[in-house]
């Protein structure tokens, strides 16, 4: 596997690191228990890393050396393709020959490499784009930089060098075929997975004891980086009208913000709190705070707030499939989520979670309201939460890709011959 411009090590929820982290790391540990051994190649971002890490058996990290360990944006990560490309062609040198079976590369970076791996080792590349540059530059959030030409060509020519795309959702096959002109017969649909393990209901008074949140508040959950595509912003906005609407809301609702700052999120890092102060959701004398910033947290923490959580609320305005919203569900806990993108394949609407048109805050005012304030809505979604949940696993994520590498064999033979 190759995940160029972050490790699967790094914690997700701030910088470059978020549900592809997940994803990559998840797949290959499940992968590695059905008797594969994956080795995922990634960018060293510390000179402290060691250039191998035995993340299980099975599996390892390899660091590469190419650039600068710190200060270089994803967007200046194109003019160290071909150093880190090098140094994963000379890793390979050092094993006997044939040694590995196939490419697997995440996000379009990875995949300039991997399309180069595959020409020169003779082994088929699967690809996964996470996110689109054509998509994400048709719903641009304010205050978003869009994405840039060179990433767009750079997608296109990955689309034609793999000899499969694994796509998150029918959606985002669809996006590939209708946008990026891939061949439908090279395109298979595997849903991302959840850790159904860690990611449980828990009980909810307990864990909000813990956690420091009282029992009979509601709590409406963000968990994510904080960067104008996953829309923070929204939720803010919209708990400034439902205390417009019922100002005695005010003892009871707690907004925990969990991430930090990534991406364009990072010219303003402070913009956030700021606004969360201008709309009057930060405290003063006789008035408590509603907004709670929290660090980005391990997995572990992560399930607990998730199950401490009212509803947990995915404003972005696009997610090619929306990891927070399945482990928000497996945790027991409703969504409230933007109809974009596989947010519309992830959350069952009505039965396990609420979708909302657009990013209009009064609109979401009207959703989260609805749903903290219905004790039988909000009993009937909890159900729906767990049960949507177990749609998704990463066994079978894990099952179904590695049938997507056999298909990828048999095409990569079939155009040799």
């Amino acid at each position: 596997m190759i995940s160029l411009h972050t490790s699967p090590l790094d914690q997700p929820g701030t910088g470059d690191a978020g549900g592809m982290n997940v994803y990559v790391i998840e797949l290959a540990r499940r992968l590695a228990a059905r008797g594969v051994e994956v080795d995922i190649f990634t960018r060293a971002t510390r000179s402290t890393l060691p250039p191998v890490v035995e993340a299980g058996d099975g599996l390892v990290v390899r660091h590469i050396h190419a650039g600068p360990f710190e200060g270089l944006t994803k967007e200046e990560l194109p003019a160290q393709l071909c150093v880190f490309a090098r140094e994963v062609l000379r890793a390979e040198a050092a094993q006997p020959s044939g040694h590995y079976d196939a490419v697997h590369s995440h996000y379009w970076l990875s995949g300039q490499v991997g399309a180069l791996a595959r020409d020169r080792w003779g082994v088929p590349l699967v690809h996964s784009m996470h996110t689109m540059a054509k998509v994400k530059n048709d719903a641009l959030a304010l205050g978003d930089h869009p994405e840039p030409a060179a990433r767009v060509i750079g997608e296109e020519q990955v689309v034609e060098a793999a000899d499969m795309l694994v796509a998150n959702t029918d959606l985002e096959a669809k996006q590939l075929i209708n946008l990026y002109d891939a061949d439908p017969g090279r395109v298979e649909v595997v849903h991302p997975g959840v850790d159904l393990d860690l990611f449980r209901p828990l009980d909810r008074a307990r864990t909000r004891d813990d956690l420091g949140l009282a029992r009979d508040a509601h709590v409406l959950l963000f968990a994510g980086r904080i960067q104008p595509l996953k829309a923070p912003d929204v939720l803010l906005r919209a708990v400034a009208v439902m205390l417009e609407r019922d100002p005695s809301l005010r003892h009871r609702l707690v907004v925990p913000v969990v991430g930090g700052p990534s991406g364009s999120g990072l010219d303003r890092p402070e913009a956030l709190a700021t606004l969360a102060r201008d709309l009057g959701l930060v405290g003063s004398p006789g008035r408590p705070d509603v907004v709670r910033f929290v660090p980005p947290v391990a997995q572990a923490d992560l399930a607990r707030w998730y199950a401490a959580a009212s509803v947990v609320a995915v404003p972005s305005y696009n997610e090619s499939f929306g990891l927070v919203a399945a482990e928000a569900q497996a945790a027991g806990t409703p969504v409230v989520a933007a109809a974009v993108g596989g947010l519309t394949t992830v959350v069952d609407d009505g039965r396990s979670g609420l979708l909302v048109d657009g990013h209009d805050p009064r609109a979401w005012a009207d959703a989260l309201a609805r749903v903290v304030g219905d004790e039988a809505l909000h009993a009937r979604l909890e159900a729906g939460a767990v049960a949507q949940a177990r749609r998704f696993s990463w066994e079978a994520t894990a099952a179904q890709v590695l049938a997507v590498y056999e298909r990828a064999r048999t095409r990569m033979r079939e155009s040799v011959s």
